[in-house]
């Protein structure tokens, strides 16, 4: 079963406790600083997706709480979660006691001491602080509709409308009504959401073409390693165990949402001319070619390669999902998506077709100010 595969049946199974590792978390947190150092300064984060025992996330952000110059950090764990029976992130029988009362769970930070006395915050530290102040740790409750901890619940709903910023890993199978919820209470948030194609979903893409909601900073390629409970199959086409038996498996192309901002949204694709790309296109598909191909039920023409895109288009261009890496709202326009578009034209749910041959989906956009350049 290949790793796409792996996610879909994940939905489908709402097998879909992934915790992330920290290099992933570190790494996307770290470019919207680079962008805006103030970006989490007096901010209250929230981790609503996060048992503490074992999530990453919490760990980042409690580590660098004061580095990050926070002014809260709340994390709520799910009660149905397996990975938080197996951890330990307080001392033994403290873990053991809380437990045994308790499995959903809120922490709540509002400073994190250095208790060791180093000069620097470590998980060490956090453990301990947390050890000596159990009135940051508060016991979740099942509400009317939903299990304790569950980010629909009234509890973490009170806690989201303190929030400033939401940071986390949703459950994939519940990505659509994570994010309407996020939009339905203004919140920033920056999330590791489904694939690449959950862009296309009929709730994403209005909020992506809106400049609501755009693609991460990192984790544009390749796939990524997730710890997952023990008794979840390794049926994904990358998985380990480690020397302790925990399992890992690897998802490809789990992507980042969010709506900050950060400097790498912003620059300008450096293109070439239609005439440039016909005689020199590094493509077969494009180089040689007497004009590019246009759709047969869609007035647009088709670019399959970023890089080809004609500068001095000012028509209507159709393009891969994959263009969203790239996107810059200040050079482009997105006009909409092939299937939406094809039903508001049509009345009829289908593709764009080329030579009567249905294509793989596409975002159609415009330039909001064509070049009219020399061929180079």
């Amino acid at each position: 079963m290949n790793q796409n595969l792996h996610l879909h049946t994940a939905r489908v199974a709402k097998q879909d406790e992934f915790y992330t590792q920290y290099e992933d978390i570190q790494k996307e947190v770290e470019t919207y600083l680079k962008f805006d150092p103030d970006t989490f300064r007096d901010k209250i984060v929230y981790c609503n997706c996060d048992d503490p025992f074992e999530s990453n996330f919490f760990k980042y952000f409690a580590t660098n709480f004061n580095r990050l110059g926070l002014k809260r950090l709340i994390t709520t764990s799910y009660d149905s979660s397996t990975i938080a029976q197996q951890g330990t992130l307080f001392p033994e029988d403290e873990a053991n006691d809380r437990r045994q009362q308790q499995r959903a769970l809120a922490v709540v930070l509002d400073h994190v001491d250095g208790a060791n006395n180093d000069g620097t915050v470590d998980i060490t530290d956090v453990e301990l602080f947390l050890a000596r102040n159990k009135a940051t740790m508060i016991d979740l409750k099942r509400d009317c509709c939903y299990a304790a901890g569950d980010f629909r619940s009234s509890q973490c709903v009170e806690f989201l409308k303190q929030a400033d910023i939401v940071v986390t890993n949703p459950p994939f199978s519940l990505f659509r009504e994570y994010v309407a919820q996020l939009i339905e209470h203004e919140k920033k948030f920056i999330i590791l959401g489904g694939n690449l194609n959950a862009v296309t979903y009929t709730s994403i893409f209005p909020l992506i073409k809106d400049n609501k909601l755009w693609l991460g900073a990192t984790c544009h390629t390749g796939d990524r390693e997730f710890r997952v409970p023990d008794h979840y199959p390794l049926t994904a086409a990358g998985w380990r165990i480690d020397e302790h038996g925990v399992k890992y498996i690897r998802v490809k192309g789990v992507r980042w949402f969010t709506n900050l901002d950060y400097g790498r949204r912003h620059p300008i694709l450096n293109l070439k001319t239609k005439v440039y790309n016909l005689k020199f296109s590094r493509h077969a598909e494009i180089r040689g070619k007497v004009d590019y191909d246009r759709y047969d039920n869609f007035d647009a023409i088709e670019v399959p390669y970023i890089d080809a895109i004609p500068s001095d288009h000012d028509g209507l261009i159709g393009v891969p999902i994959t263009f969203l890496d790239k996107y810059n709202p200040d050079q482009f326009e997105i006009i909409g998506l092939d299937r939406p578009l094809m039903y508001a034209l049509t009345g009829k749910v289908s593709r764009f077709r080329i030579h009567g041959k249905e294509i793989y989906a596409r975002i159609v956009i415009r330039h909001r100010h064509p070049a009219k350049a020399s061929p180079r």
